[in-house]
């Protein structure tokens, strides 16, 4: 690499760590002249970027955004994290994992081998948690449709494909203020204020078809719990804005904790003893809580609530009547 190469880009390294930059200290952080400053600049330029001299006492640059995508300059973490990122891309349901792919594959094509050692040393692959299923692909149209109305803070107007049959889905278009795009599991939704039913509605992101041009602008609105991701946990657990199970229960499973923790997900694990293990976790409703804690196999003592234990009586009653049901 010649001189000029590599003064070229620890200069290009700089300008994007910062906003601005006054000539000055540009010049004494690479240890050249003014003059050479500007000349690098100017090169700079030529190749696309687009930097601005800036005014004031000092004078400096500053790069801005462009028309064009010029090549970019990442230092060793920033390149590690940006092939991380694209190896993951492929469960986001965002429909760009072709492009993730391509664009993984030329980074890899330039990148050094000590970052491809590191890169390696990390590399995984993401299972979907039992029940999540396949991620849903989104058109990278309709993700940037929807940010883009909730970045300009404007109504959004959209069909939205219910699953029902046709003559249910033949609806208006819905009329929202949209507030925040969430991704969970594979599939992305958005957040938003139903203008018709004067409520907070999340919308999959995969049935939704932007109508254009959008609406007029709205002041935003607080949130649930301030905070868009808890508020979605909050409304798939059953609950109306706290992140946390509607019903919450406390059980001694006949279990050493190494056989519970494996299947435990968001409960709490405690050790009783070598054979028994405090268990406390949570559900949508009481029955569906004691259908759960069966997955163990084992005998189970309810510490509480009472209404766990109703719910383990009325769940028996439904087993025994289906298992001596007779089938027509």
């Amino acid at each position: 690499m010649t001189t000029t190469t590599s003064r070229l880009l620890n200069l290009l390294s700089l300008l994007q760590t910062r906003r601005d930059w006054p000539g000055a200290l540009l010049a004494e952080r690479l240890e050249i002249s003014h003059r050479t400053v500007r000349r690098d600049v100017d090169r700079l330029r030529e190749m696309g970027y687009r930097i601005r001299a800036t005014m004031g006492p000092d004078g400096g640059y500053r790069l801005d955004a462009g028309s064009e995508l010029p090549p970019l300059l990442f230092d060793d973490d920033q390149v590690v994290a940006l092939t991380l990122a694209l190896q993951a891309a492929t469960i986001t349901g965002a429909g760009i994992e072709e492009a993730a792919l391509r664009a993984l594959t030329t980074v890899r094509q330039v990148m050094p081998s000590r970052l491809r050692h590191r890169v390696d040393a990390v590399e995984f692959s993401t299972i979907p948690r039992p029940g999540d299923g396949a991620a849903v692909t989104v058109s990278p149209d309709v993700l940037v449709a929807l940010s883009s109305a909730v970045r300009a803070r404007e109504v959004l107007r959209f069909d939205y494909a219910s699953g029902r049959s046709d003559a249910e889905n033949m609806v208006p278009p819905r009329r929202v203020e949209p507030h925040h795009l969430v991704t969970s599991h594979g599939r992305w939704y958005l957040v938003a204020w139903d203008l018709d039913v004067e409520d907070w509605r999340i919308f999959r992101a995969d049935r939704i078809t932007p109508r254009i041009p959008t609406g007029p602008r709205f002041a935003p609105r607080e949130i649930p719990g301030g905070d868009a991701q808890e508020y979605v946990s909050a409304r798939f657990k059953g609950a109306d804005q706290v992140n946390a199970w509607p019903c919450m229960g406390t059980v001694i499973l006949h279990l050493p904790a190494s056989g519970v923790i494996p299947f435990a997900g968001d409960g709490t694990v405690e050790v009783v003893d070598g054979n028994r293990t405090r268990y406390i976790a949570g559900s949508w409703s009481w029955v569906a809580l004691a259908a759960a804690l069966n997955r163990f196999d084992t005998d189970i003592d309810v510490v509480g609530p009472p209404e766990l234990r109703d719910a383990f009586a009325q769940l028996a009653a439904r087993n025994a009547a289906t298992a001596s049901a007779r089938i027509s």
